[in-house]
C-alpha cells in the first residue's frame, strides 16, 4: 500500500515537471530569434465566424527562406481576419498577401533587440525551472504528510526525496540542454539566441 502511495506521488510530481518542460520549449518556439519560425504566431487568437481560433487551425505554415514564412490559409475568405490578428499582435511583423497566401519578412535583429530577447529566454528557462521545483516542493509536501500519518517509514521518505531531486536535476538539465540547444530541431528553434548567449 505504501509504495502504491509514493508511486502515486511521483508518477504526478513527474508529469507536472514535464508539463513545465514543454510549455517551456513551446515558449522558446514563440519568441522572434530573426529566422523565420511559424511558432510565433500559431497560437495567434484569430476571429473566424464569430468565434476566437488559434491560427494553427486556420491555416498551414511553410519556411521558403530563412527569414520569410508563407502562411496559407484553407479558407482563402480568413486571409483579412488573419492578416488583422498578426497586425493587432504587435510582434513587430508586417503581412503582405497576395489574396491566397500571407507572407511575413522577419527582418535581421539589432543587437540591443538581440540581448533584449537573449534575458527573456533565460527568463523563460528560469520560469520552467521554477516550475519543475514547484512541482519537487508540493510532492515533498504529499510525501512528508503520508510519513506523518504513518502510511510510509522515514526510510521511504528519504528514498523517495532522493528520487525526487534526480528527477528535479533531470527536468532541469532538459530546460538547459534546451537553452542551449545549437543545431535545429524540433525541440529547440530560437538558434539565433542560442548563438547569441554564447557570444555573451
Amino acid at each position: 500500500m505504501s509504495e502504491e502511495l509514493i508511486e502515486a506521488v511521483r508518477e504526478d510530481s513527474e508529469e507536472r515537471m514535464t508539463k513545465a518542460v514543454a510549455y517551456t520549449r513551446s515558449e522558446f518556439a514563440g519568441i522572434r530569434s530573426g529566422r523565420a519560425n511559424s511558432g510565433l504566431v500559431e497560437r495567434l487568437p484569430v476571429e473566424y465566424y464569430g468565434s476566437t481560433v488559434p491560427l494553427q487551425q486556420l491555416a498551414s505554415f511553410s519556411v521558403p527562406e530563412a527569414r520569410m514564412l508563407v502562411i496559407s490559409p484553407f479558407d482563402k475568405a480568413s486571409i483579412g481576419a488573419i492578416e488583422r490578428s498578426i497586425r493587432e499582435a504587435n510582434i513587430g511583423l508586417n503581412p503582405s498577401n497576395d489574396g491566397v497566401q500571407i507572407r511575413l519578412g522577419f527582418p535581421s535583429l539589432t543587437e540591443e533587440r538581440r540581448k533584449e530577447f537573449v534575458k527573456m529566454v533565460r527568463s523563460k528557462a528560469e520560469d520552467g525551472k521554477t516550475a519543475v521545483r514547484g512541482a519537487r516542493r508540493d510532492a515533498r509536501k504529499d510525501l512528508e504528510a503520508l510519513q506523518k500519518d504513518g502510511d510510509i517509514t522515514e526510510d521511504q521518505l528519504r528514498r523517495s526525496e532522493e528520487e525526487l531531486d534526480k528527477m528535479t536535476k533531470r527536468h532541469e538539465a532538459e530546460i538547459d540542454a534546451a537553452l542551449a540547444c545549437v543545431s535545429p530541431s524540433p525541440e529547440c528553434e530560437p538558434l539565433d539566441l542560442v548563438v547569441a548567449l554564447q557570444r555573451g
